[in-house]
């Protein structure tokens, strides 16, 4: 059987036509060779560069397609995205799993990632899943960042009100004081430093001085230890207990005193007494004087046995001395 020209040709645009149409679902994520697909969907507010084509995987596995997005026609959710994908797999997943939007490569490249539960009724084909957005990394850092230049921008503000209080505040003659206060702080942080050197050249000199007092103070210390361990053992109770009982007598000799008991006690309280030692004080001074300018009265001596013509006044005495002639 001859084929003729226009069968080939034929046959060529059939094939080409297939090709195409093949090549065209498959691009959108369709595989003619494996029949019938399980399409299901997700709505989004932002698909965030999710196109058609874009892969589908379940625990990191590529089972799908992204087939289609398209806005939906609903006037209650306009804007909202509602992104059709296959799964070309008989992996089956409940209604509570979730469709991720996630970066699969660092160049910007999006892709579908069902998170499975198995937790409900089974999804079934047409059915429509939860949809969440995954962050990248660009995202995440711009999420940090705003709160931090948040702060930046109010510590900035609080500086320049800062500033403005300070010069509204330092006018020239505070500005002038200030200076002048730096200047004395200077003068006053040099003086510090010079006697620094002094005390350190003082101690570098008199250094063996201050080990020698501090030798002593130590030796000072171990005698006062001593001493306190020596009047420990002392037995101080007793003493002290003997001289609380010698101040007790001490009271109560001082109270019979007072009370006029014994020989101090009414000496002291007895008015009589005294008035009769003060008297007797008296009589003898005046006895004493007497003694003292006329002791003829008292004391009678005779050298040579003369007989002792008794007491003779003053007045006859004067009148028996010898008259010169």
């Amino acid at each position: 059987m001859r084929v003729t020209r226009e069968l080939k040709t034929g046959i060529v645009a059939v094939t080409i036509i297939s090709l195409f149409i093949w090549g065209y679902n498959f691009m959108k994520g369709l595989n003619l060779f494996k029949g019938p697909l399980k399409t299901y969907y997700t709505v989004y507010n932002n698909v965030q560069g999710l196109n058609t084509a874009s892969t589908v995987t379940i625990n990191g596995v590529e089972v799908g397609k992204v087939i289609a997005i398209d806005f939906d026609k609903n006037p209650d959710k306009r804007g909202q995205l509602i992104v059709e994908f296959s799964v070309e797999n008989d992996f089956e997943f409940s209604k509570k799993s979730i469709a991720k939007v996630y970066s699969a490569s660092l160049m910007g490249g999006k892709s579908l990632a069902i998170i499975p539960s198995y937790e409900g009724e089974m999804a079934k084909p047409g059915d429509v899943l939860n949809g969440e957005i995954e962050s990248d990394i660009f995202s995440s850092v711009a999420d940090k960042l705003n709160p931090l230049q948040a702060k930046v921008e109010n510590v900035i503000v609080s500086a320049d009100s800062l500033m403005t209080g300070l010069n509204s505040v330092l006018d020239e003659k505070r500005r002038e004081s200030l200076k002048q206060s730096i200047t004395s702080l200077n003068a006053t942080i040099a003086n510090f430093e010079r006697l620094s050197g002094s005390l350190d050249t003082i101690l570098r000199v008199n250094g063996k001085k201050l080990n020698s007092t501090l030798s002593n103070t130590e030796a000072m210390t171990a005698n006062f230890a001593k001493l306190s361990d020596t009047l420990v053992n002392a037995n101080l109770g007793e003493t002290v207990k003997s001289l609380d009982a010698t101040i007790n007598s001490l009271q109560t000799i001082l109270a019979n005193i007072e009370a006029g008991d014994g020989t101090i006690g009414k000496l002291l309280n007895d008015e009589e007494m005294y008035n009769n030692l003060t008297n007797a004080s008296k009589e003898l001074e005046e006895l004493l004087r007497e003694v003292k300018l006329h002791p003829k009265r008292f004391v009678h001596l005779s050298v040579f046995g003369k007989k002792d013509k008794g007491y003779v006044p003053e007045e006859e005495q004067i009148k028996e001395l010898p008259v010169a002639e």
